[in-house]
């Protein structure tokens, strides 16, 4: 019969057996902690108390009132009747007017111009606000030769604001405005003198 190797000769079988008593003695200790701490926070029930002991300790502290019913008010909350006097005990108060009845706030596009004069291809800041706007694609335009053609610089609005810049090499007193490309809405149009 040959001789069975040693735990030395195996060193897997060797660290199996390791990781298997470490793991062991840190779950006893684990336990023993978690006993402990549940006994000194007070987590575990008392051995001695049974399930029909109502004696409440200083360690307990839910109070519930005893309930009673309330009393309703016998008499109109609202009075109808417009031809007399109103009672002094009955207060009505007018409701806030609803959101459907006003107005829609106006859809404008507002346009500033960070600059009102700047050099030949200086760079002209423009921003502005465009409530209910979020998302639209703003092209923005330049007032040439009596009528507003488009300028080679689109903006996406992006929380209702929006800003861009440009550049024009064009003299003189130059107007811009932004456009809704999906509405056909212009905002208002600010003047820049370039040169």
């Amino acid at each position: 019969m040959p001789d069975r190797p040693s735990l030395e000769e195996r060193p897997v079988l060797a660290g199996i057996l390791a990781l298997v008593g470490v793991a062991l003695v840190v779950g006893l200790l684990a336990g023993v902690g978690v006993l402990i701490g549940s006994k000194v926070l007070g987590l575990g029930g008392d051995d001695t108390a049974s399930a029909s002991d109502t004696k409440v300790t200083s360690g307990e502290s839910l109070y519930l009132p005893t309930p009673s019913e309330t009393v309703r008010p016998t008499g109109p909350q609202i009075t109808l009747d417009a031809t007399g006097p109103t009672p002094t005990s009955t207060v009505v108060t007018p409701l806030p007017e609803s959101p459907t009845t006003s107005a829609p706030p106006e859809k404008a596009i507002t346009l500033t111009a960070g600059q009102s004069t700047v050099a030949a291809m200086q760079q002209i800041d423009l921003s502005g606000s465009y409530p209910q706007g979020d998302g639209a694609i703003l092209q923005v335009q330049r007032f040439e030769n009596g009528g507003w053609a488009a300028f080679p610089v689109t903006v996406s609005v992006s929380g209702e604001t929006f800003a861009t810049y440009v550049q024009t090499g064009q003299g003189g007193e130059t107007k811009f405005r932004v456009l809704d490309t999906d509405s056909g809405l212009a905002s208002n149009e600010v003047v820049v003198t370039v040169g």
